[in-house]
This record gives structure tokens, sequence and C-alpha cells, in this order.
């Protein structure tokens, strides 16, 4: 697909070990010619863990998608205003961050660059990445499947048996989803 004529929002939640396989579809978006702002939630933004280093996945997102990634909530507030993506992508999405969509909390630059995209009726794509998607979560996925200008990147139990309640997107599948919203089709199957 070549996505020359889109410009793409990127949000990344705090799903650390979901990360590197994200940055490996960010680049597949960049390489199909896509325009693509980062956007980092506060504790991408901040926080070192074993998977990743703060300062090295900022460093990563601004090679990739040849600009620095925002930040900050004023930084993503624009995208409404001044209308500057067409679809707006979380990917991973955690727990956490579903449910701020699922009950309109936007307190960090990833749900206000959501809201701001939602603002301007366009499309906003969720990669969910949560160890409670079957229990916590499972009431905001609900909400958020029956809620306009979402759609989700097909997604699974990512390890039944040590992790039941867990579920992962399948990250692969971020492009052929895009594709759909943009045409304001959820992809199918979403459970895999």
């Amino acid at each position: 697909m070549n996505l020359s004529d889109f410009s793409i929002g990127f949000g990344l939640t705090g799903s650390f070990c979901t990360i590197t396989a994200v940055l490996d579809e960010l680049k597949k978006l960049k390489n199909a010619g896509a325009d693509i702002y980062p956007v980092l939630s506060f504790n991408v933004s901040k926080l070192d863990n074993r998977f990743n280093k703060a300062d090295q996945l900022k460093k990563s997102a601004e090679e990739i998608c040849g600009r620095k990634p925002i930040d900050t909530i004023q930084g993503a507030e624009p995208f409404g205003p001044k209308n500057l993506i067409d679809i707006f992508v979380i990917a991973p999405c955690t727990g956490n961050t579903l449910s701020k969509l699922a009950n309109g909390i936007t307190d960090t630059p990833v749900t206000m660059a959501a809201k701001a995209t939602l603002r301007n009726n366009k499309p906003v794509v969720i990669a969910v990445s949560t160890n409670d998607g079957l229990s916590g979560s499972a009431k905001n996925i609900g909400l958020l499947l029956n809620s306009k200008n979402y759609y989700f990147v097909p997604f699974g139990q990512d390890d039944c048996i040590n992790k039941e309640t867990s579920l992962v997107a399948k990250m692969e599948l971020i492009l052929p989803t895009i594709n759909n919203a943009l045409n304001n089709k959820q992809i199918q199957p979403i459970l895999q």
C-alpha cells in the first residue's frame, strides 16, 4: 500500500515488551511513504525499563519518523485545530489508555492526540496490548468496539496458559488495519 498521501499520528504507550515489534511496523509505514508524527505517552517518554531506555526509544522514533516525538499534551493538542493527520494509531495500547479512551479522559499526549483526531471525524486505530484484556479492560474494549471512528488491529491471547486474561494485537496487521480504517471499515476477523 502506498501511504505517500497520508499523514499518520502514531502513539506509543507503556506496554514495553511489545514496543520493539511496534517500531518494526513503524518502519513499514515510513517505507510505504507515510508522513508520521510520533506521540509518546509520559511513561514511554520518561521510563527506562528492561526492554528499552527512554532516551534511545525517543531517538529511534525520531530516526524512523524524521521528526521529534511529541511528548506533551500541549504538543499533541494542535492535531485537532490544525487538522494535521488523516489517522491516529495507538500501538501498543495499554489497558490504562483503553480505559481513558473509553471514558473520555484526556490527560496524556496520546489521549489528547486521539481526542484531537476524533474531533476531526477521523479514525483512531488501536493495537491492544494488556494483561487484563479479558478481565478489567474487557468492558473498555467493548465500549470502543461500539464507538464511532475506533478500529482495532486484530488481537488474541498471547499466553493463555500463564496469562489467561492477557491480549495482544497482531502488530504485523497494523498496516492493513490502517488501510481498512481509512476506508471506514474494520479489518476482519478481529479475534485471531
